[in-house]
């Protein structure tokens, strides 16, 4: 390939490539980067004046970016995974199925090492992905490769699979409690919903869920009777945490005819996992982190039983290289005393106007979680964050989700067009926020697992120095809410109509998308139907405090 500037006379510029982007004049437009060059292209960069330009030009055995990229992209094909079309030397490879990224290293070094033209960048192994989720992108740096080039990559990537989504398998686990005098029920509620949530997130579900005192008979006495269920895998919650293989726990699943295979890992958050076998069952020791959706040692490990992978002593000593995770909430000694704060106002609009039609007869924001109604859980994650003002837009039985919302410093708006769509209720939190506000984030009340860390992330993004201007929770390479959009975002938000939420600008404004891995699955929980309730533990039928 030939590269470099041409005279605009030149013969042969005809199906040249330009090389970049050039303006045409205040109204005429401009021809792009990557333009192949017509007639009429030439002649109209001639009228306005440019006397040379950067182009270039292939020559016998170049290929063409676009081309090279696809036929690369090809080269990768599988079933778990789908291609983008090429355009501008790229093509992007996304997840068919949740599962975790599996990846041939040697290869993908291999075929970057070919030609610094040719690149291939991943997603890091055993990344957990979600359909849609981009895991790899193949870009071609300059506008055309040597086909030599291009087929030595292709020969690197020919055989067996370089990259692969490892479908996650469905399980029926059961799950102990164990319970010491004066543990409240409350946090026994909320250990359970943890880990039925965690399990949700990967395609599996608590079967069965047994409550017993904190001792080696009780623990002994619910192993076997989920064993004899069908239970796998078996997790065990203890009201302390596994501290030696003498613990209750351990000594629970020994009394059960059990074994434990491995106690500690290399892991923080997670240190204290035990990991087990009853019989052809997995049984697992959960520490004390686990009560938490944040990400731990106990994840890493479930996500690769989960796939199919072995899990033994080998594959947790493995773990230490990246076992440092992130900070968790509740740490006795935490790492970081500190934390940035805000230098921008910023609102909370909470959509509390639905009319739950999908829940039936129940108003599923007056709900209890963890014994307050949902409405305010959501409400109480914003009022320990660093949010400046709260708006409530209600609008289906407004007085009793007022009511539910009494004593708390909020600003309540109705929207008596809410059976419109989300929309009205959209404009109506906006149309309330004034002039005096930099950003709004936009929460929904049926998500009471948004915790107060996540709001906080958020907003630390929003007030960075930077030009993004919408920003939205990732967990689990999965898009989440609540999103939080900048005061430049106000007058598009006010004029979407119907059952259109936020979620119809992120294509419009996709360069002003920050995304901010979060470590709480609760940013992809709603609950939306009786099915989502009860597989979460939640009663239709319980009334708060109860």
């Amino acid at each position: 390939m030939r590269f470099g500037m041409v005279d605009i006379g030149a013969p042969g510029l005809e199906g040249s490539i330009l090389a970049h982007t050039l303006r045409l004049g205040e109204s005429s437009g401009a021809v792009k980067k990557g333009a192949v060059l017509t007639k009429h292209d030439i002649e109209r960069l001639r009228r306005s004046g440019y006397a040379q330009i950067m182009v270039a030009q292939l020559e016998p055995g170049d290929v063409h970016e676009n081309e090279a990229a696809q036929t690369l992209a090809a080269s990768l094909a599988d079933p778990s995974t789908t291609a983008s079309d090429a355009s501008t030397g790229r093509c992007n490879l996304h997840a068919a199925q949740t599962g975790l990224l599996a990846l041939d290293r040697n290869r993908i070094d291999a075929m970057n090492r070919v030609s610094e033209s040719i690149t291939m960048a991943t997603l890091p192994e055993r990344s957990l992905v979600q359909p849609e989720t981009m895991v790899a992108t193949v870009k071609v740096i300059p506008f055309a490769v040597p086909r030599t080039d291009l087929d030595r990559c292709v020969e690197i990537l020919a055989g067996s699979r370089v990259l692969h989504v490892t479908p996650l398998r469905s399980f029926d686990a059961g799950l102990v409690l164990t319970e010491l005098p004066g543990v409240s029920q409350a946090l026994l509620e909320r250990a359970s919903r943890t880990q039925r949530a965690r399990l949700s997130v990967l395609g599996s579900r608590v079967r069965r869920e047994i409550r017993c005192k904190h001792s080696t008979r009780a623990v002994a006495r619910a192993i076997s009777t989920l064993r004899d269920e069908g239970c796998n895998p078996i997790l065990l919650l203890g009201a302390s945490a596994i501290v030696d293989r003498g613990d209750v726990i351990p000594s629970g699943l020994v009394a059960a005819g059990g074994e434990v295979v491995h106690l500690g890992m290399p892991v923080d958050p997670g240190n204290l996992l035990m990991l087990g076998r009853l019989e052809d069952r997995t049984v697992f020791g959960l520490p004390g982190c686990a009560r938490s959706l944040n990400p731990s040692g106990f994840d890493l490990v479930l996500q690769r039983f989960f796939a199919g992978e072995p899990v033994d002593s080998a594959m947790i000593s493995g773990l230490g290289v990246g076992g440092l995770l992130k900070e968790i909430p509740g740490r006795p000694m935490p790492r970081n005393l500190s934390a940035p704060r805000s230098k921008k106002t910023v609102a909370a609009v909470v959509l509390a106007a639905g009319a739950s039609r999908r829940m039936g007869e129940k108003n599923k924001l007056l709900l209890p979680v963890d014994g307050i109604p949902m409405v305010a859980r959501v409400v109480d994650a914003l009022q320990q964050s660093r949010v400046q003002r709260i708006i409530v837009v209600t609008g289906h039985e407004p007085e009793r989700v007022t009511e539910a919302l009494a004593g708390r410093e909020i600003e309540i708006v109705h929207n008596p067009s809410y059976a419109d769509g989300i929309a009205t209720s959209i404009r109506t939190g906006v149309a309330a926020l004034g002039e005096d506000v930099d950003g709004a984030l936009m929460a929904l009340a049926d998500m009471p697992w948004v915790s107060t860390d996540v709001i906080n992330r958020l907003i630390d993004a929003f007030t960075a120095d930077g030009e993004l201007s919408i920003f939205i929770p990732m967990f689990g390479r999965k898009r989440g809410n609540p999103v939080l959009w900048a005061s430049q975002h106000f007058s598009e938000l006010l004029a979407l109509s119907g059952d259109v939420g936020g979620k119809a600008l992120f294509h419009r404004h996709s360069a002003a998308i920050c995304y901010v891995d979060v470590e709480s699955a609760g940013v992809n929980i709603d609950l939306d139907t009786p099915e989502a309730l009860q597989e979460l533990g939640i009663r239709a039928d319980e009334k708060p405090g109860s």
